[in-house]
This record gives C-alpha cells, sequence and structure tokens, in this order.
C-alpha cells in the first residue's frame, strides 16, 4: 500500500496527519508513506522525527496587501501542478490524503486527475482555502467539527470522523498523577493556562496580571503557566515585581513538557482555539476559556471557540477584550458558579471524537475497493 499525505504549514495541520499514516502503519507495516510539503516549513522537522520520508511542493498564498508579490503566487501555483503530476507518476500511489494548508491543493488535483482515490481532512469549524479548492475533486471530505457540510458545496462528500490525534490516551487525574506533580493536599482546584508552544504575548501579560490580584487570597488553588521561551524572561520579571515568583500556589513554565499530566489534573484550562486543541480539551472533558488566535487563516480559532461557546460547551474572550478582570471573572464563573461547570464540561464531550484515524483508514479501504471494482468493470465493458 503506497499513500501520499500532503500537510503543512501549522501543527493542526501536520500532526493529524503523522496520526493517519501511524494508523496506516499500524495496519500495514509494508505500507510506502511519503509526505508532501513545504522546503520551509515546520512539517520537515516534524515529519522525520515521526521516522517518515517528506518531499516538497511549494507553493504561496494570495497576497491581498502587495498584489504584485502574486506574479510568484501564480508562478508556484503552476509549477506545483507539473509537479505533483510527475510525483503521481513516479510514486504512484493508491491513496492520497490532505490535511490541511496550500501544500494540499497540487498532490490532491493531481491524484484527482490521474484516477487515484484521494480525500481532504479539515479539522477546524469552517473550510479552509485548500479544502474549498479541491472538494469537488476529491472522493471524500473527512471533517472534526458538525455541520460543516451546510459549509461545502460537496456536502455528500461529507464524513464526520473527529480530528486524528497522535495519542488518545487521556491520562487520569489520579492521586500517583498528582504526586509526581508535586501537588500538595491542600490545593482542592489547579487552573492550566498556556498560549501555545511559543506562548502568546496578550496572554502573558493578562495572565500575570490575573494571577497577581487573585492568586495570593486563593491558597487553595494552583495556577500553573507556561510563557513559551521567548516571553519566559519578561514574565518572570512580572511576578517578581507583583510577588506571585514567590507564591507556593503559583508555577511558571517556559514550555510544559509533561503536558498530558497537567491537562488531567487541570479543573479549568485557559488557552488558544486550535482544532487540534480543542479536540484534546473535548476528549479530556475540559472546563476551558478559550483565547482565539486573531493573526490565523480566515480567524478560524475565532469561528472554532464560537461554536463552543454557543453550545455553553466553552467560554470565549477573544483577544482584544482580554483582561484580568475578564479573566477572573470568567474562572469565577465557572468555579462557583451553580453548575456551570458541569454544564461546560458536559458539553464539549459532545465534540469529542474518538478514532479519528482509524475511521479513515477503513473508509480509504473502501474508497480503495470501490475504485477497483470500478476499474475491473471498465475492463470488462472493453471486452
Amino acid at each position: 500500500m503506497k499513500v501520499i499525505l500532503a500537510c503543512g504549514g501549522t501543527g493542526g495541520h501536520i500532526y493529524p496527519a503523522v496520526a493517519i499514516a501511524n494508523t496506516i502503519k499500524a495496519h500495514n507495516p509494508q505500507s510506502q508513506i511519503l509526505f508532501v510539503g513545504s522546503s520551509r516549513g515546520i512539517e520537515n522537522d516534524i515529519v522525520k522525527k515521526a521516522g517518515y520520508k517528506i518531499t516538497h511542493i511549494d507553493m504561496y498564498g494570495l497576497n491581498r496587501k502587495n498584489p504584485f508579490a502574486n506574479i510568484k503566487t501564480a508562478y508556484y501555483f503552476l509549477a506545483s501542478r507539473k509537479k505533483a503530476r510527475n510525483l503521481i507518476e513516479s510514486f504512484k500511489p493508491d491513496f492520497v490524503i490532505g490535511t490541511g494548508g496550500y501544500q494540499c491543493y497540487p498532490p490532491l488535483y493531481a491524484a484527482a486527475k490521474a484516477g487515484v482515490p484521494c480525500a481532504v481532512h479539515e479539522s477546524n469549524s469552517i473550510p479552509g482555502v485548500a479544502v474549498r479548492m479541491v472538494e469537488k475533486h476529491v472522493d471524500r471530505i473527512y471533517t472534526n467539527f458538525p455541520d460543516i457540510e451546510k459549509k461545502l458545496s460537496c456536502s455528500e462528500k461529507v464524513m464526520r470522523v473527529g480530528n486524528p490525534l497522535i495519542s488518545e490516551n487521556i491520562v487520569k487525574a489520579e492521586s500517583s498523577v498528582r504526586k509526581k506533580l508535586d501537588i500538595p493536599s491542600n490545593i482542592k482546584y489547579v487552573v492550566l493556562s498556556f498560549g501555545g508552544s511559543r506562548g502568546a504575548s496578550p496572554i502573558n501579560e493578562h495572565v500575570i496580571d490575573f494571577l497577581g490580584k487573585y492568586a495570593p487570597s486563593h491558597k487553595d488553588t494552583l495556577f500553573v503557566h507556561a510563557t513559551g521561551k521567548v516571553g519566559y524572561n519578561t514574565f518572570s520579571e512580572k511576578a517578581k515585581e507583583n510577588g506571585t515568583a514567590t507564591l507556593p500556589n503559583v508555577r511558571i513554565f517556559d514550555y510544559i513538557y509533561n503536558m498530558p499530566l497537567w491537562e488531567a489534573v487541570a479543573d479549568i484550562v485557559i488557552c488558544r482555539a486550535g482544532a487540534m486543541t480543542i479536540s484534546e480539551m473535548a476528549l479530556g472533558e475540559k472546563a476551558c476559556i478559550f483565547i482565539p488566535s486573531p493573526y490565523v487563516a480566515e480567524n478560524h480559532q475565532y469561528k472554532n471557540a464560537k461554536v463552543l461557546a454557543d453550545a455553553d460547551a466553552a467560554i470565549l474572550i477573544e483577544e482584544k477584550e482580554l483582561s484580568a478582570e475578564r479573566l477572573e471573572k470568567s474562572f469565577k464563573d465557572i468555579r462557583f458558579g451553580k453548575d456551570t461547570a458541569k454544564i461546560m464540561t458536559e458539553n464539549i464531550k459532545k465534540f469529542a471524537v474518538r478514532g479519528a484515524a482509524e475511521a479513515i483508514f477503513k473508509d480509504m479501504q473502501e474508497l480503495m475497493s470501490r475504485e477497483l471494482l470500478s476499474l475491473i468493470k471498465r475492463e470488462d465493458e472493453k471486452e
């Protein structure tokens, strides 16, 4: 079995592709898997560390601020189609899957034109540009959020599978985990906050103010915050200034390497609203305060979080409205509001879909079998 996985740009596109690749390998160890991405993207490190080969087809998005820059975009667009066609002819895949980013388009379009079964996965609550470009050409559109088919012209191709995660083994918040994290017995509540792997300065700025006002008077609550490596020194200095650096119920990290453990014990999580993060929070049934990044394509994090907020499954605070006071109010609403935490965790659980990669693998088999039967039928008709 030979499969091409096209992805790029962000971890939210790359990690689901790796999860699919791992599932294919688990079922068929002899499978040949080739990733397609950008020569300049983080997918190179992630894919290689996962043990897979990657080749490059560079693409650029439209530059709405500088139309002249789109000359380069047009060139790469045309060149990418030829490269993708050559790749399909040389690698001869049995299936091609795209999981987001502009790199998806060339291999999926070339595969469709060559009659190779193909599919695209959309992890966000709205279809991205790449998905809209290929939806008429692919055989299947895998989705994460419910009701996304209403936003697509080829809704009959939609199959909701969830978001493929590298690991769905959610750590349970048992006493052994609390002991491993050295959480004192007097701590009754845990608040975990972070702004992504690299951190987010607006979140750092308001979280430190929130801690200064709230942490000293709530010694039964442990506040754990990851600043990102760039923001660590600034955050630490402010923590010294407002006195939270020495508080036993405040822990500051530049990066949390054992994040699954902290997610397990957290009662409230304050974080961004990428599709991967939301999937993890839904599986863990966490009460969340989402602060979407406004710097992503089509403002998709806001739209992700809005879906959950409208379902009473999370609290949404836009970055432009973020303040220590808003964080404090949201925190109190969850912790002290009557049944608020229970309602949120029950509702966010409804967005959890387990076994996404397995569902995709099973559907791949069916689509390939259907294509094989179609080929046999065409050969019979010739005779």
